[in-house]
């Protein structure tokens, strides 16, 4: 149990920080902000330190004084990972002023950065020196390392080069305690003991503050094809998937899942982004391959077959830098346009391949129980079965109208999206993390040895619980 924040407190931490170091909590508001809108955070303090050492003294006395921090990143999670919901007697810990790239090794392909770097400065710093950083999604113009990290991001790439985690090759990181645990070397290899660099990482601040990481980089390719394909259905989609991965191996970087419903509301959210393609179709994929040899005959060999066999109805291939981008609008901007069309609940699962396209049929099963009248968008990684459902009022009611008169509906969705993810094996959260919004379904579906070893770990290194209480753990 956390002690209460004193006067007494709030001036000790002040001095640890310069003048432009913390801030009210009256004049912070951004910091208590849901990306969504459904929460709202708390805290009687914000501190802005520019230094390991300066996080490290306001941890130790944290630690000493049972106070509870809160880690803050970009701001962008979607699961309050990153907001106290209940409690205002926390102290609200930002990286945003620790944003310097320490180095860039060409000769290791790697970049060292502190956990405050935006995600886009990043790619900017490897794309000067020809390389690039492969972690990307819709909030890479905000999001900052550090959380991506402690969340073990996905987004558009994993199907290729995996999440935050297989990007990662050294950490730095203050533990509960206020020590520093610091080890950055570039090493693709060392097995002296326990993986503490991926304990911290996807612990969401419970374990540790992330204040700096080595990543990999990746040569620029090329060459980079974006195609967009309309397909009859979800089966269809998976052999598209098989195919191109088995002709064009690990040059095909992103297959995105998009369906008609969610290309309406985006095009209906934004007059740029438009179909490329004058086909209908309820399904499509966006596909991408980059390499550093020719690809687009071989791109346009397995298209053909798969045209010819059904599988796809129609089909184009980006001919400029301008169209790809037009292209990915489409997915890159879903985000926003269910958030505008109104999204009374947004899911974040996972399934096995094999399971995706009776996910789909289950899940709107599931949410036609809750409600007949129900919108369901569904979209996202097919390549790694990361599939997201976005729910909307009926046509004509507005998000709020319809939440008043159906109190329970957001608590009925999102258990029916759960079961008929556990009904397919999959896990109820495949990159947005558990943070404070999902500990119950943690509870209920999690393998309950896999919990109690959990609380084990948490107790052991932070036995005051003192860092980001409330998250991933009651």
């Amino acid at each position: 149990m956390s002690s209460d924040i004193t006067s007494e407190h709030l001036n000790a931490l002040k001095n640890m920080v310069d003048k432009n170091g913390w801030d009210h909590a009256d004049n912070g508001a951004q910091y208590f902000d849901d990306p969504r809108g459904r929460f709202h955070g708390n805290g009687q303090i914000i501190l802005r330190p520019v230094s390991t050492k300066e996080v490290s003294q306001i941890v130790g006395y944290c630690n000493d004084q049972r106070l509870a921090i809160i880690p803050y990143g970009g701001g962008t999670g979607v699961v309050a990972g990153q907001l106290s919901i209940d409690d205002k007697n926390v102290i609200i810990l930002s990286l945003e002023r620790m944003n310097k790239v320490r180095e860039l090794s060409i000769d290791d392909e790697t970049i060292t950065v502190d956990a405050g770097c935006i995600l886009e400065n990043i790619h900017t710093a490897a794309e000067d020196k020809s390389f690039i950083f492969p972690l990307s999604m819709a909030s890479k113009g905000s999001c900052q390392i550090g959380g991506n990290l402690a969340t073990n991001a996905g987004g558009l790439q994993v199907l290729r080069y995996g999440n935050a985690r297989d990007l990662c090759l050294g950490i730095e990181a203050v533990l509960p305690d206020g020590s520093i645990y610091s080890d950055l070397n570039p090493l693709r290899k060392n097995n002296t003991g326990y993986d503490l660099r991926n304990l911290l990482i996807g612990s969401e601040g419970t374990l540790g503050i992330i204040t700096a990481a080595t990543l990999t980089l990746k040569p620029q390719p090329t060459e980079v094809l974006t195609s967009f394909c309309a397909v009859p259905n979800v089966k269809a989609a998976l052999v598209v998937l098989k195919r191109l991965c088995a002709k064009l191996g690990d040059t095909v970087s992103a297959i995105e899942l998009l369906s008609n419903i969610g290309l309406k509301i985006v095009s209906q959210h934004f007059d740029q982004c438009k179909s490329p393609l004058n086909t209908h179709s309820d399904w499509y994929l966006l596909i991408e391959v980059a390499g550093s040899r020719a690809l687009q005959p071989d791109l346009e060999t397995v298209l053909a077959g798969l045209f010819e066999e059904d599988y796809l109805k129609d089909v184009v291939i980006a001919t400029s830098g301008a169209q790809r981008e037009k292209i990915w609008q489409l997915r890159e901007l879903m985000a926003e346009a269910n958030k505008a069309e109104g999204a009374i609940c947004s899911s974040d699962t996972a399934v096995p391949l094999s399971k995706i396209s009776d996910f789909i049929d289950d899940t709107v099963s599931e949410v036609s129980k809750v409600h007949s009248e129900l919108r369901i968008n569904s979209y996202g990684h097919i390549g790694d079965g990361n599939i997201h459902h976005n729910v909307f009022p009926p046509l004509g009611e507005s998000k709020v109208d319809f939440i008043k008169k159906n109190s329970d509906v957001v608590v009925d969705l999102r258990m029916a999206i759960n079961e008929a993810t556990a009904s397919n094996t999959g896990s109820i959260s495949a990159e947005h993390g558990v943070g404070r919004l999902k500990v119950d379904d943690l509870e209920r579906y999690a393998d309950p040895v896999k919990v109690r070893i959990m609380r084990q770990i948490k107790d052991a290194l932070d036995p005051h619980n003192i860092l980001n209480p409330g998250v991933l753990l009651k």
